[in-house]
């Protein structure tokens, strides 16, 4: 009787670990598909039918040899999600969560650790994993996605105390992430265990270049360029996808430029013009460079060159489904040098450099460019946008003006003068009472 119900159970795990594969490759004919529509279906039906097998999986008592296949199951599930919304949310800590309970449940340990955080669930697993070598590899592919998800929520210090756990490191013996993500020595895959939508030792490359990349923009922003070189290297030399390299290589750039280095900042820029199409971050760059080393017409040519560029649309590619380095990235910060603006944001900066610099004819075209561009929305704004900095609607008018009057066009200057009036009337009633209130004030303490 025994042998049978063996046999049964033998038969359902085959069955259950087909299913997993099958659909495993499903996603990856996905991934190779042309048709936008036809990778979007099947990676949809992928993802319910690995949704539907962790069920099934899940409603049985956890054992200790179905559970390599569960945990691979439950990882091919979260992978595929996060790709598919191209980011992480709760329910995939819930998943972590619940395969660590149940990795528990095989161990009669899972009483009161229930009401654990994520942190000290995985320390008891962990400890527990010396007892469980066949869990190992599905482990540490968890470990992967855990450290993906804290990177992406910036829970430095949970990952840092993780993977301190998973090398046996003392506490405290290192607080330095990089370098523990570097130790991070994953066990290599069995030829026969289920099929892995990323293996443990991918997801490791793309942390280590999400992190080194995440840390030395950081040193760049805080004003250490020497420190963020370091970590820019690292990037750079590690799984780094084309669009993420253009950025570490004008990071770098940067870096160089405000270390005094011109000719070496030069050449990490013309690489990241070299890398692709995101041409945006490098000519803002070396805008700067040009502007620091005193050679406008080629500061100039730069921003107009960044003018065109912002004009064209993005082209993205389609993404992977893996958890790919993009995806551990911050949002754009406004203080980051890769920050570029809007199109309109740049012209303005070109404009005004024109002006500073004597190109008073040049200026004035571009700031009537710039006034056509603004005034092109049906409803134009007359305030300051919320980000990043920039003047508002009158200033550029005024700008303009003086542009225009530098440039021997006093007649379209007093024009744009008149418009601006037009434009800003209804603010005058308002604006002559605060002017009058203020005589009188000055007038009164005149008397005093």
């Amino acid at each position: 009787m025994s042998r049978q119900t063996t046999s049964v159970g033998s038969s359902c795990l085959d069955l259950w670990r087909e299913k997993n594969d099958r659909l495993v490759r499903q996603a990856k004919v996905a991934q190779n598909s042309g048709l936008t529509l036809r990778r979007q279906q099947l990676a949809q039906d992928a993802l319910e039918g690995l949704r539907g097998l962790l069920h099934s999986l899940q409603g049985l008592p956890a054992a200790v040899p179905v559970l390599p296949l569960e945990l691979t199951v439950t990882c091919n599930f979260i992978i595929l999600r996060a790709s598919l919304a191209q980011g992480f949310t709760e329910d995939q800590a819930q998943d972590i969560q619940r395969s660590l309970e149940r990795v528990l449940e095989t161990q009669e340990q899972q009483g009161p650790r229930l009401e654990q955080g994520l942190r000290e669930l995985w320390d008891s697993v962990l400890r527990a994993s010396c007892l469980l070598p066949e869990l190992l590899s599905a482990l540490h592919r968890l470990v992967g996605l855990q450290a993906a998800l804290w990177l992406s929520a910036d829970r430095l210090g949970d990952l840092a105390l993780l993977l301190e756990t998973l090398n046996g490191s003392q506490s405290g013996a290192s607080k330095d992430l990089l370098l523990l993500l570097k130790t991070w020595s994953p066990p290599a895959e069995e030829l026969d265990a289920p099929l892995t939508l990323q293996d443990a030792q991918g997801l490791k490359d793309v942390l280590l270049t999400a992190f080194a990349y995440r840390q030395g923009l950081q040193e760049l922003i805080t004003g250490n360029p020497d420190k963020a070189l370091s970590s820019l290297h690292e990037a750079a030399s590690g799984l780094c996808p084309r669009p993420v390299l253009v950025q570490v290589y004008t990071a770098l750039g940067s870096c160089h430029r405000k270390m005094g280095n011109p000719q070496r900042a030069l050449l990490y820029l013309v690489a990241a013009l070299k890398e692709g199409s995101a041409w945006g971050p490098p000519l803002l760059e070396a805008s700067r460079l040009y502007q620091q080393l005193g050679d406008t017409t080629a500061e100039l040519e730069s921003l107009e060159l960044l003018v065109e560029a912002l004009n064209v649309p993005c082209s993205s590619k389609a993404p992977q489904f893996l958890i790919e380095v993009e995806l551990l990235l911050p949002p754009p910060d406004l203080a980051s040098p890769l920050h570029c603006g809007t199109q309109s944001q740049t012209k303005h900066i070109l404009a005004s450099r024109c002006l500073q610099t004597g190109r008073a004819g040049d200026a004035a075209e571009h700031y009537l460019d710039l006034l056509a561009l603004l005034l092109d929305s049906s409803e134009p704004r007359f305030s300051p946008p919320p980000s990043p900095p920039g003047p508002c609607m009158p200033e550029v008018f005024l700008e303009a003006a003086v542009a225009l009057i530098q440039a021997g066009r006093a007649q379209d200057a007093l024009t744009l003068c008149e418009e601006l009036l037009s434009r800003t009337s209804s603010l005058l009633p308002k604006m002559s009472r605060l002017w009058e209130d203020a005589r009188k004030r000055t007038r009164g303490s005149f008397q005093l």
